[in-house]
């Protein structure tokens, strides 16, 4: 099924980093989708008791900046996780939305191609799979995934057996549902909020037994999320999602990483809307945007690899670019 109904599209935004990020993610989806219909919201979490400093994007220019390419200021309310687990920002922002079909995408991400030929279907949400095994921790004499995950299904009333991708063996980890929380969408953002922070709270403050070794930071959204997406009558993202984290966005994660392994399009969509002076003139303070960018050392970094044979694992990635001498975070 196609869903052709009108969305928004949600990321969190704050003072530093995410600012910066916002910036690059609006201008990049003004560029490479005009005729998008639906509002861009940067969610922002506000001053009170959970977050010691005040988190809102203060600095002018960058708000300027984030009006000119229409995204909107959405501000929202930390009741569960604020500084103590920043990544909660993304569940908790989701009530604050309007309550329309919504893709949620997280701020270090680019807009390279038309979400036009993206084959939603907001009844039934999914998340990217570009992931790694990095949840749950096995221990040694301790519960196996399909223990520990059979635990978390019981603990909420749903059925595990139909969350399993039989196609992969028992006990490796591919064959239990689980996402990276880079993208989620569904038709509700009420109602999804609501059911994300609910399990993410049970998961932190009241776990099943089976969970008592396991590290929750940072991975309680994604430990979450594939409940939640499955209590909806979700599950894996079809190829008529294959856009994303493909021809239509990009998550880059960090510019060096970016240079690295993106395809030679992404690079020129995020070289080409950082370009404008009034842009180049806010976003050269970030570090990152400054070197990778504005310096050039991103091609440098990029001369290093061949895309069509990266290394297999990311810390080799990285291992090299720090060896170079290129590495910025």
């Amino acid at each position: 099924m196609v869903d052709k109904r009108q969305f928004n599209i949600v990321a969190v935004g704050q003072s530093g980093r995410l600012s910066y990020e916002a910036v690059l993610l609006a201008a990049s989806l003004r560029a490479t989708n005009p005729d998008f219909t639906g509002r861009l919201f940067i969610a922002v979490p506000q001053a009170g008791p959970l977050w010691p400093d005040d988190p809102a994007i203060q600095d002018p220019d960058i708000l300027a900046l984030l009006v000119q390419f229409g995204a909107e200021i959405i501000p929202f309310e930390n009741k569960i996780f604020g500084a103590s687990y920043p990544y909660g920002n993304k569940i908790e922002c989701l009530t604050a939305l309007p309550d329309e079909p919504f893709l949620f995408v997280d701020t270090d991400t680019v807009f390279t191609g038309p979400l036009a030929s993206v084959g939603f279907d907001f009844a039934k949400p999914s998340a990217s799979m570009k992931r790694e095994g990095t949840w749950p921790v096995l221990e040694l004499y301790g519960p196996g995934y399909t223990e520990i995950w059979r635990a978390l299904y019981d603990r909420f009333g749903l059925d595990f057996e139909s969350s399993l991708d039989t196609s992969q063996p028992a006990e490796y980890w591919k064959r239990y549902l689980y996402f990276n929380a880079g993208w989620f969408f569904h038709e509700s953002p009420q109602r999804f909020g609501k059911r994300f922070a609910e399990y993410a709270r049970v998961i932190r403050d009241d776990a099943p037994p089976e969970l008592i070794c396991q590290p929750l930071s940072p991975w309680l959204d994604q430990v979450a999320l594939p409940l939640v997406i499955h209590s909806f009558g979700g599950g894996r993202p079809g190829d008529a999602l294959a856009g994303l984290d493909g021809d239509v966005t990009c998550h880059w994660r960090t510019m060096p990483l970016f240079y690295a392994r993106e395809s030679d399009h992404a690079v020129e969509v995020v070289e080409q809307v950082l370009a404008p002076n009034p842009v180049k003139k806010v976003l050269k303070e970030y570090l990152p945007f400054k070197k990778m960018v504005y310096q050039g050392k991103g091609r440098d970094v990029r001369a290093l690899f061949d895309r069509d044979d990266l290394p297999r694992r990311e810390q080799m990635i990285r291992n090299k670019i720090k060896r170079e001498g290129l590495w910025v975070r």
